[in-house]
């Protein structure tokens, strides 16, 4: 190759076609390739999805599935919404990527209509929820910096909390076994525990001048499950309003109807500074979304903060249709219903079996607690889950997770859930 022409090597490497390599969606795959191949990350379970429909996916060896983890609550409307399919491909013709040198059509849609149905004036698009909680802290920072001086730097969480993978995100996040091993870690973080009034009260009478931002999960997720209560919420609030504070609520997971509202505050009888959203808003393709009011978005001048594929024209578009579907009364409707099914079936199955300790949560996103002789046992039951065919979730080691599609239909929600008592028997005796 070294001794022909560049002319000739453009024209070569450029013929590498998939009659020259071979085609790649031809070549054999095994579940054990993931071990001899990827970082390990992960420990993902033994089967392989290879197709979807709906809340139903099929492995490799054409073997069917209840999927009640929607990608860890990502796939708002199931697998192959035709609505999706149709957004992506009419794209998909029409341009992929700019960049943000340029912006683009399908951006700015989306822009204003999460500005025209939300609290929002701004919005900042980024591709993921870790990328979104990291924007959303930076721009609480630089807004203390600019308007109050650069003592302002501290900012409150709660123990337990889970904020993203990035270095300033997983020290914001209230869980030492993602943060330790990476430091020195940002400075400045603060956790105290989550729901309590008092200790959040402490810290303010404490250093009130010197906290910029408040972050909170509406209800903590990978946390448990745990809801946030109203006096908490609404204390967050109004110690962030007297002492010059933002108020970030992460609404990665409770947003885009998880909860039965567009988002979650809305249902909460309070209004954030800067809110973030992704997972659901995508529906599955890679998403998110920083929204807060002009006066704050404007210390984010021309070149302090950026993403390359922020705001890509196929993202947005799908995203987009995503936003009008659920953004609906039958779709919200439909989520509060669901609710109300799931908590019917698994309090049943709980008086036949004994084994929950509480259940709780909100909409189709719920935590079903394992009772004292069971604790520990929540990645047990995810294991049989899959072997009984259902897709589950945990959020801890005592909490089976369910976050399925919002628009899950009652045939998946009643056989999901005899799978579920399936597995449940087979993994807690």
């Amino acid at each position: 190759m070294s001794e022909l022409s560049p002319e000739a090597i453009v024209a070569a490497t450029a013929r590498r076609d998939a009659a020259v390599l071979g085609n790649a969606s031809a070549l054999p795959v095994t579940r054990a390739m993931f071990d001899e191949l990827m970082v390990g990350c992960y420990a993902p379970a033994a089967f392989v999805p290879v197709r979807g429909e709906g809340s139903r996916v099929w492995d490799q060896h054409g073997r069917m599935y209840i999927d009640f983890a929607a990608g860890v609550a990502v796939s708002a409307l199931g697998h192959g919404h035709p609505v999706m399919i149709r957004a992506l491909t009419d794209q998909a013709r029409l341009l992929w990527h700019v960049s943000n040198w340029f912006t683009n059509e399908p951006a700015l849609r989306l822009a204003r209509r999460l500005v025209d149905h939300t609290f929002a004036e701004r919005v900042f698009f980024c591709n993921s929820g870790a990328e979104a909680n990291e924007a959303a802290l930076k721009l609480a920072r630089r807004y203390a910096h600019d308007r109050f001086g650069d003592q302002k730097i501290r900012v409150i969480s709660t123990h337990n909390s889970f904020h993203g993978r990035t270095l300033f995100t997983v020290t914001a996040g209230g869980q030492a076994k993602y943060a330790s091993g990476f430091g020195p870690n940002p400075a400045g973080i603060t956790h105290i525990a989550y729901n309590d009034v008092a200790a959040l009260e402490r810290e303010f009478e404490a250093a009130g001048d010197d906290i910029c931002a408040v972050i909170l999960e509406p209800m903590q997720g990978e946390g448990g499950m745990i809801p946030g209560t109203q006096e908490f919420l609404h204390a967050a609030r109004r110690l962030c309003t007297a002492h010059h504070a933002l108020l970030i609520l992460d609404e990665i997971q409770s947003g885009m109807g998880r909860t039965g509202a567009l988002f979650s505050y809305m249902q909460k009888g309070i209004v954030p500074d800067i809110l973030t959203s992704a997972k659901g808003l995508g529906g599955g393709f890679p998403i998110g979304a920083l929204l807060t009011t002009s006066e704050i978005a404007s210390v984010f001048g021309v070149g302090v903060h950026g993403t390359t594929y922020g705001g890509n024209p196929l993202a947005c578009a799908v995203a987009g249709a995503v936003f009008d579907v659920v953004n609906t009364i039958e779709v919200l409707d439909g989520v509060k219903a669901r609710h109300a099914l799931f908590m019917e079936g698994l309090k049943a199955i709980n008086v036949r079996r004994r084994v929950f300790r509480e259940l709780r949560g909100e909409g189709v996103w719920l935590g079903c607690e394992l009772d004292a002789p069971w604790q520990g046992k929540s990645m047990d039951v995810v294991r049989a889950a899959g072997d009984a065919g259902l897709m589950l979730l945990v959020a801890g080691p005592d909490v089976v997770r369910i976050a399925p599609s919002l628009v899950i239909s009652l045939d998946e929600i009643l056989e999901g859930l005899a799978r579920l008592e399936t597995a449940l028997g087979r993994a807690l005796t």
